[in-house]
């Protein structure tokens, strides 16, 4: 089934589930009680094409805030209804949780496990506990999992073959193991997603099948986007298997929207493509990724000019926190290979996020986890965590894939305050009220928080913020 959901705006809920063939109305009843799924709702969007099986997204509207319901697909593989908690609405400022991830892999046999093919490391140990099952352990302490980018990691299939790690197959056969994997992925997966949103962002690991380009140094030869079947390129699996509320927030695709909840406005942007400003992106034809995707919009600058809309509409007196999450960071221990360091993002994103006084920007890329201080300009805020005007900065991209973790650069850079590439982990950021929120990062292997910090902002929780 693949469940996944996903909110649409403060009263409604996107149900997302695969089926092996096209459905012409693809339904879903739900309702308040266990034993009364009174209510239908359906749509005519089931997505399928030749190497896929089908996606199937419902749009269920007009529902209570913060209210519980249960639910049934179409064609459900359980005969028991599931659940999901509405979205908290605008200004509700009861504490809360929410779970984060970045650069999360398919487990076991097909991604990462206890051994590794030849160039890859960071092996888990004989019975560990991975970062998919750490957040089913745990997703009852948060509201909804945020995941902005690098998802499965299906792309890595001919590089695990190259490595010795899965058996070889010919370039055709590869599309099908690129499934496998993704599939397994979305499987695994529904521990969390059948009833907890999973709120998800575009990573280069989502454009096509092949990484970028991947090299056989054995027999000296460099695979690129060529050999991607159409559907595998340009990000087609991102664009059709989930469903955000751009719709509801004028924004694009899967690839920039927003949504509040509860006393936060979060923000999902694109650092991949369309960075406009007469800008090539990372993942875009000519950038430095080897990509060949996007850009999505046919519009000048259409991605920065929706942000500082959005930005500029937040009612502080409802929402005062702001978080930003996006794929590439720019303050990072990392050397800029494949533009891990993206100045380019920086450039567009980074002006706008000060204006407007963002709280929090998160991203991954690099497979490590950094918390750097508050920053402007490369220029630390001299107030710490006790105030500032800057944003922080916080890079968590060790959630675990086929290929380990990174090392990061030494020495650290002046802006960074704790680092680790040694543990996977996700995650977790708690809002207490409108003036404390504390970012823990969490051991997947054991759930002991590694690292925690507490950001403080001086301002009365009923009066509106303006920056």
């Amino acid at each position: 089934m693949q469940l996944r959901l996903a909110y649409a705006g403060d009263t409604g809920m996107v149900v997302s589930w695969n089926t092996f063939s096209q459905l012409s109305h693809p339904t879903v009843r739900y309702g308040l009680s266990l034993h009364d799924l009174r209510e239908t709702a359906w749509s005519t969007v089931s997505v399928t094409y030749p190497s896929s099986t089908t996606y199937n997204h419902v749009q269920l509207k007009d529902l209570k805030p913060d209210t519980l319901y249960y639910y049934q697909p179409e064609f459900s593989n359980s005969t028991t209804p599931y659940t999901f908690r509405t979205s908290r609405p605008a200004g509700d400022d009861t504490p809360y949780s929410i779970a984060v991830v970045v650069d999360l892999g398919t487990m076991g046999p097909d991604g990462l496990t206890t051994h590794v093919g030849k160039g890859a490391a960071n092996p888990l140990r004989v019975n560990e506990t991975n970062t998919i099952q750490s957040l089913s352990q745990f997703k009852s302490g948060y509201d909804f999992l945020w995941h902005a980018g690098d998802i499965a990691y299906a792309d890595y299939w001919l590089k695990e073959e190259i490595q010795d790690f899965l058996p070889n197959t010919t370039i055709a056969e590869g599309a099908v193991v690129y499934e496998r994997i993704l599939n397994e992925f979305y499987d695994e997966m529904t521990t969390v997603t059948t009833d907890r949103p999973y709120m998800v962002g575009p990573g280069n690991h989502e454009a096509n099948c092949d990484n970028g380009g991947t090299t056989d140094k054995v027999h000296n030869i460099t695979y690129d986007v060529s050999i991607c079947m159409p559907e595998q390129t340009n990000f087609t699996g991102y664009r059709n298997h989930f469903r955000m509320p751009s719709s509801e927030s004028a924004g694009l695709g899967n690839f920039w929207y927003s949504f509040d909840h509860g006393m936060v406005h979060y923000v999902q942007i694109d650092t991949e493509t369309d960075l406009g400003h007469g800008l090539i992106a990372p993942d875009e034809p000519g950038g430095s990724e080897g990509e060949d995707a996007g850009p999505f919009s046919n519009i000048k600058n259409a991605q920065t000019n929706w942000l500082a809309k959005d930005l500029a509409s937040v009612d502080r007196s409802k929402t005062p926190w702001i978080l930003v999450a996006g794929h590439r960071p720019w303050y990072i221990s990392a050397q800029n290979d494949s533009s891990d360091v993206c100045l380019e993002c920086q450039s567009v994103f980074e002006p706008l996020f000060i204006q407007y006084g963002v709280d929090l920007v998160l991203s991954g890329h690099v497979h490590a986890y950094e918390r750097n201080a508050p920053l402007a300009n490369y220029a630390v805020d001299p107030a710490g965590l006790n105030n500032p005007k800057a944003p922080w900065y916080i890079t968590n991209g060790a959630a675990g894939h086929y290929d380990g973790l990174d090392s990061l650069l030494e020495p650290l850079p002046y802006y960074s305050v704790f680092a680790q590439d040694t543990a996977y982990g996700w995650s977790r950021i708690t809002f207490h009220n409108c003036t404390h929120m504390t970012h823990e990062f969490v051991a997947s292997a054991n759930g002991t928080v590694l690292d925690s910090a507490t950001l403080f902002k001086k301002r009365t929780c009923d009066e509106q913020k303006k920056y």
